[in-house]
């Protein structure tokens, strides 16, 4: 039974990159890289997949961490606004 080889993200992403290119073929790419020519084809898909995304989130990342910031003091706010609460219920309770 064939063992199912691993790369890590770098060597797939400098194959991609030079698929990408276009400088050489891919056949010549899959003997430099020792990878299956359907191997690069597939990261090179990947890659070029991946390339809108990582743009498209480019834009929307410092305004993410911005509601999560808000979020955070929300919950802060509510949580405080509860203690205030049992304590008005607590004050009310013994003045009765």
């Amino acid at each position: 039974m064939a063992r199912k080889k691993v790369y890590q993200a770098g060597f797939k992403a400098k194959v991609a990159l030079a698929a990408i290119k276009e400088n050489d073929p891919v056949s010549r790419l899959a003997s430099r890289f020792a990878v299956h020519s359907t191997q690069i084809h597939k990261w090179k898909r990947q890659a070029l997949d991946g390339l809108e995304t990582l743009f498209a989130d480019g834009r929307k990342g410092s305004s993410l961490r911005e509601e999560e910031a808000e979020v955070v003091e929300l919950y802060e706010q509510i949580g405080r606004l509860k203690m205030e609460l049992e304590w008005v219920k607590k004050k009310a309770a013994q003045g009765d």
